[in-house]
């Protein structure tokens, strides 16, 4: 079977739709380590399976698979999830990633791992390093009265100094820090004595318990300015001449193991006198400390960076306090410590990972009552209250974790990830709950403790250039960089630079001093990196691709984007490898709820290109007019419908591009030059989307939410030519 005759849209829609809104429940393998915008594991399972698979992909999809010998190959490996599907699957794997980031991330998913020897030895760590600081992550219980109990959440608020009185500033841009969602009432901070106070009503909160002042919601700072307090002056923010913000701790989120069972809701208090010394006892410390492990790496100009460059971040080192360099600094020597390789390669993939939730970057969610990590969003905002997690972690008497953000928890979900890698298991829908189906017979990884051993190649290396020999891959899968959406480098330095020191420079790619890369296929204003480069750069590698694969083979990839003139690229990029799209299949790829995509017009459902130098598809896919192609988006609507996907517009939109792709390629397949100039290149292929559509016109017809568009001329099957649309179009 292939894909374009086997593969069932509203079955996987429907998987995919689930697994991201929760894709750690779905794929247990992404906590090894933070990658950006996975698409689901679920949907490059069901293209391996209605790839080679002789039975639909729903009877086929909880079921035991095992295609051995097939080869397969991702350019684009990124964290890994169409190599882990494939993996999973028998087949042998080829992985290529420019980013060195990528390729460690990606073995540490599939490389075998004692799980119960990683456990002790993380235990073993772990009580060494509460010896060491956990007399930091501690306060006293106002309520009962209860010393050294657990703190989950340090939170503080930037600061500076007024241009005309010199007086500390506190830049809040609202005193709410707890909504009365998951706590009985909302937390309001008082703006004059910093207590801390519950309320009712939000919108007529009153006056604060302690000062009697008038309580507010709304916070001084806003639009980068905030007035000060004492002299009234508008104060401008940020200035990067002040150099790396300050900050103060206003109030403290914690836990009470003994009190909990009978208190209602959570644990809030304003920092006491024993707290703030904690804090000035870690400065003290780490004051005398001669770092082993901490970067003193510059920041690097760029389009992400610079946003910490206007906050006057110019070291990656100032992105922590204190308390955080020292227990990173302590982390990273235990680490290190540890003797066997790879329990040491665990550890600090472990202690990586960790950095996204202990720095000065996190935010706190005032809904949800836990710390957003740097990377909730693909890149580095800077907000005004901060949020600074419990190094260790806490657990509760079971083992389970509370809160997020310390060891216990990154422990916990990275020996969850590779349990399941030797026993996989899918999730079905089960009424209003689900279930989890073991998956006996499959595993990832390059090898079991039994002795049974797979193929697996990862490269840091751009794939362009690799060797593969001719017609020798089964298929390609693969997620590439989507123009400009993810500075993939750029953030990923931040954990680099601390991995690199810890790990060294043996691993592969290491031995450069970031993550950056001149050849990296991303559109980036900084660098001076614009759709020609990344439309030659995805050329280049398609056609790579193109002449490893098998005559007939698929080259498979995901895409989504709000500029037309990105798919311009992926059009022209199939075109110069020789290929023809042969599908356009609408999934969805992204969680609606990311704080990256709420409220946005960002599309979640990406279109998969199928591409092949030979093949079939079905002849109705074929459209030529505006017309047929309404027809065909209608159909892929109703298809996300049916698996409880409501499109709107944004989805609609890149679905219709991806169509509007998929025939432009079809139309200008015959007497296609590909030693043009790129730009020329784009050009026509532009103008052979305009000649099919007015992608914008069609665009205004159709409702958010996949309704029926205003034309009454609406067809179930493209209209071009009724008797023309049966049976299958060969190329």
């Amino acid at each position: 079977m292939t894909i374009e005759a086997s593969f069932d849209v509203p079955f996987v829609a429907k998987l995919a739709l689930r697994e991201k809104q929760i894709q750690q429940n779905y794929r247990p393998i992404i906590a090894v380590h933070k990658w950006f915008a996975r698409r689901p594991g679920t949907l490059f399972r069901a293209l391996a399976l209605a790839e080679f698979g002789s039975d639909p992909v729903a009877d086929l999809y909880y079921r035991a698979n095992g295609f051995p010998g097939r080869k397969i190959a991702d350019p684009f490996m990124g964290g890994g999830s169409p190599l882990i599907e494939a993996n999973r699957l028998g087949c042998d794997v080829f992985g290529f990633d420019i980013n060195p980031m990528a390729v460690w991330i990606v073995r540490e998913e599939i490389e075998h791992l004692n799980v119960q020897t990683y456990e002790e030895e993380a235990r073993r760590m772990l009580t060494a390093l509460r010896a060491e600081v956990g007399g930091l992550y501690v306060t006293d219980c106002p309520l009962y009265g209860d010393a050294d109990v657990p703190v989950k959440y340090f939170l503080w608020v930037k600061v500076i100094d007024c241009r005309s009185c010199g007086k500390a500033v506190d830049l809040f841009p609202g005193y709410l820090i707890a909504e009365d969602s998951r706590h009985p009432k909302n937390v309001l901070v008082c703006p004059e004595c910093g207590d801390l106070n519950e309320v009712t009503d939000r919108e007529k909160p009153g006056s604060c318990r302690g000062c009697k002042a008038t309580l507010k919601l709304q916070g001084p700072a806003s639009r980068n300015r905030c007035a000060c307090p004492h002299c009234g002056r508008a104060n401008r923010y940020p200035s990067s001449e002040d150099g790396s913000p300050r900050h103060r701790m206003f109030a403290i989120e914690y836990h009470n193991p003994p009190r909990k069972a009978h208190h209602n809701g959570r644990f809030f208090k304003k920092p006491d006198a024993k707290d703030r010394a904690r804090v000035a006892v870690a400065t003290e410390r780490w004051a005398r400390v001669k770092a082993q492990f901490v970067p003193d790496d510059e920041i690097p100009a760029g389009d992400e960076t610079d946003r910490l460059h206007r906050w006057g971040y110019s070291h990656y080192r100032q992105m922590f306090n204190d308390r955080q360099l020292l227990g990173l600094e302590t982390s990273c020597r235990l680490v290190r410590e540890v003797g066997d390789e790879r329990l040491r390669r665990a550890l600090a993939t472990n202690l990586s990972d960790l950095l996204r939730y202990q720095n000065m970057l996190c935010r706190y969610d005032t809904w949800a009552l836990k710390s957003l990590d740097i990377f909730s969003v693909h890149g580095f905002p800077v907000g005004l209250v901060e949020c600074e997690s419990n190094l260790l972690g806490i657990s509760d008497a079971r083992g389970v974790s509370i809160g997020s953000g310390g060891w216990a928890n990154i422990i916990d979900k990275y020996a969850k990830a590779k349990r399941y890698c030797e026993a996989p298991f899918e999730v079905r829908g089960n009424g209003t709950g689900s279930i989890q189906i073991p998956i006996k017979g499959e595993w990832i990884g390059e090898s079991l403790a039994d002795g049974r051993r797979r193929n697996v190649s990862l490269r840091c290396a751009d794939a362009a250039t690799e060797k593969l020999a001719a017609a020798s891959l089964d298929a390609v899968f693969t997620d590439p960089p989507y123009f400009g959406n993810v500075q993939y480098a750029e953030l990923m330095d931040f954990c680099y630079v601390w991995l690199r020191r810890l790990a060294g420079g043996g691993a592969e790619g290491f031995d450069r001093p970031s993550t950056r890369a001149a050849g990296e296929l991303t559109g980036n204003v900084t660098r001076g990196r614009g759709l020609e480069h990344f439309t030659e750069g995805l050329s280049r590698v398609f056609s790579r691709m193109a002449e490893a694969l098998r005559p007939g083979a698929p080259l498979v990839f995901t895409y989504h984007h709000n500029r037309a003139e990105a798919y311009f690229a992926a059009g022209v990029a199939i075109l110069d490898a020789g290929l023809v799209c042969s599908a356009s299949l609408p999934c969805p790829a992204e969680m609606g709820g990311s704080i990256h995509i709420h409220g946005t017009s960002s599309s979640i459902v990406d279109t998969v290109f199928v591409c092949r130098s030979r093949g079939r598809m079905p002849r109705r896919w074929l459209f030529t007019s505006a017309e047929g192609l309404e027809a065909i988006l209608l159909s892929d609507l109703a298809q996300l419908a049916q698996a409880g996907c409501k499109a709107g517009g944004g989805d609609t939109r890149c679905i219709m591009l991806g169509h509007l792709t998929r025939m432009a390629v079809w139309n200008l397949r015959e007497g296609w030059d590909r030693g043009v100039k790129i730009s020329k290149k784009l050009d026509r292929f532009a103008l052979a989307v305009r000649q099919i559509a007015d992608a914008e016109a069609l665009l205004g017809r159709m409702p958010a939410g996949g309704a029926r568009p205003r034309s009454s001329r609406i067809l179930l099957t493209a209209p071009d030519s009724p008797t023309r649309s049966r049976g299958a179009a060969t190329f």
